[in-house]
């Protein structure tokens, strides 16, 4: 059985605990930043030598030459045509349901005209090139294919770049199915630091691109840290994360199920539980206890538990949506009567999943909001990936012969108690009485 931790809000230290329990250090040590480092340093000096001599060595297996690092287009469209029917209509839909919330989030151009003829507004353009990075370790995923990409394609992102690690040589059917569906443009079979290198420098065969998206593991997400100036990136997560609201009226096996969603990811997941019913706890406990056998990944997902899954009782279920906003939790489940209500208090989470019947993996897959979230507390800060991150604002402004005479003269002087001369007779040029 886990030994999940109890926590209880009336308990001294009790605060002292939560923060012990969220606490997480960061995505890298010097180690590994050391190594980073050196594979960055590496793509930018030797370019596709150094991405096929470490393909070699990580990756298990040898390209004759940079070419074959390629997977053609073809071969994405051959996996979809190739996989069974049921997951083919499966992917189709969740990138019909993602797409349709997608359309949703798009920003628009405005702009408005004041009353001397001065006109101010906004301009929005898509990027020009993303590139996607897709794991290829432990897991494949086909959901962070459509996540990723199906977005930036609404978006009108121009051209892009999707890159998988291909451990000795095999390519997953699902991943190449999934960027056919999805509108990927370019795949290469690369991974790691150096895949997120290549993205961000450009190689004789990798096109440079304008932002870096995807989930990978610690040198991935080192590695996106590294490069976050020359290009963009989405976010640097940390380990899946779950917070359950329930007010003790939900089955606790269906929560104990929920629980060990995110804890089957890794080690380090996070899943907890806050109840101000001590009973339903203790229900929940035993589910736990009874369901962790029949589970594929029971020992991964003992080790979350016991390390860093707790079950809270609090005083009442206010004060459970208190501790909730402070925990800021990338998924949060409100297993309660009225969750449309209680929603109304959430101030931090990266997504809030509203009812006993909304599991948390409906939007892992195919609900339609997107599943790159906010991870150790950034959702106090931090919004779900969206359309709006593969689009950019420029400001328009267009100012009318009156309005240069009326901005002209604040212009002036501003910049004249700045010192900056230049700027101040820049703007008194255009005056209809010159300085």
């Amino acid at each position: 059985m886990a030994a999940i931790r109890r926590l209880d809000s009336n308990n001294a230290g009790f605060q002292e605990e939560l923060e012990a329990l969220l606490a997480w250090d960061s995505v890298s040590n010097a180690e590994v930043n050391s190594i980073v480092d050196e594979i960055i340093a590496g793509i930018r000096e030797e370019g596709d030598a150094s991405l096929i001599e470490l393909t070699a060595k990580l990756d298990r297996w040898q390209p004759s030459s940079a070419t074959d690092l390629e997977i053609p287009h073809q071969r994405m469209q051959q996996a979809l045509e190739a996989i069974p029917s049921e997951q083919r209509e499966a992917l189709e839909k969740a990138a019909e349901r993602i797409r349709a919330y997608a359309e949703h989030q798009k920003m628009n151009d405005w702009s408005y005209t004041e009353d001397d003829g001065t006109l101010l507004g906004q301009q929005v353009t898509p990027l020009d090139r993303v590139g996607l990075y897709v794991p290829g370790g432990k897991a494949a995923y086909p959901s962070s294919v459509l996540m990723n990409a199906v977005p930036a394609k609404v978006a009108g992102v121009g051209e892009l770049i999707m890159v998988v690690p291909t451990p000795d040589g095999e390519l997953n059917e699902l991943v190449l199915a999934a960027a056919a569906v999805s509108g990927v443009d370019r795949a290469f079979a690369i991974g790691g630091a150096q895949a997120v290198a290549a993205l961000a420098y450009g190689t004789e065969t990798i096109p440079g691109v304008d932002k870096v998206v995807g989930p990978g593991n610690i040198f991935v997400a080192t590695a996106k840290r590294a490069v976050f100036g020359q290009v963009g990136i989405d976010m640097v997560a940390g380990p899946s994360e779950i917070l359950v609201v329930c007010d003790g009226k939900t089955d606790p096996e269906w929560i104990a199920m929920d629980l060990f969603s995110q804890a089957e990811h890794d080690e380090d997941a996070q899943s907890i539980l806050v109840s101000s019913d001590g009973d339903f706890l203790d229900q929940v406990a035993a589910a736990i206890e009874k369901l962790l056998p029949t589970m594929e990944r029971s020992d991964m997902i003992t080790t979350a538990l016991e390390a860093r899954g707790a079950l809270i009782k609090t005083s009442d279920m206010e004060e459970a949506v208190e501790v909730a906003n402070f925990i800021a939790p990338e998924h949060l489940e409100l297993s309660v009567e009225d969750p449309l209500t209680m929603a109304k208090s959430i101030r931090h989470a990266g997504a809030i999943f509203m009812g006993r019947y909304t599991s948390e993996p409906l939007g892992d897959y195919c609900a339609g909001p997107n599943h790159v979230l906010p991870t150790s507390r950034t959702a106090r800060f931090s919004s779900p990936l969206g359309v709006y991150d593969f689009q950019k604002r420029s400001s328009l402004i267009m100012v009318s012969p009156d309005g240069a005479d009326t901005l002209g003269q604040v212009a002036s002087v501003l910049a004249r108690g700045e010192g900056l001369t230049a700027h101040a007779r820049s703007a008194e040029y255009r005056l209809k009485v010159k300085k």
